[in-house]
């Protein structure tokens, strides 16, 4: 489902601070400045959130929010 790693980097989401609450990295790691997720923890979170047991990830960058990649 998902290849490589993912950079979580909190201090780069443009929704910090109103999200953090409902966010899964808050939740599974406390709020954090910077997590990386392997492809098989990344697919977990995912399940884990389409069932209800944690929130979803949340980050949003500056170039996501306004819909270019980057």
């Amino acid at each position: 489902m998902f290849m490589g790693t993912m950079r979580i980097d909190c201090n780069r989401c443009v929704v910090r601070g109103d999200a953090c609450g409902s966010c899964v990295i808050s939740v599974l790691c406390g709020p954090p400045e910077t997590v990386d997720f392997s492809s098989d923890e990344q697919t977990a979170i995912v399940w884990l959130a389409a069932a209800g047991l944690v929130p979803p990830l949340r980050m949003q960058t500056g170039n996501q929010a306004s819909g270019t990649e980057g």
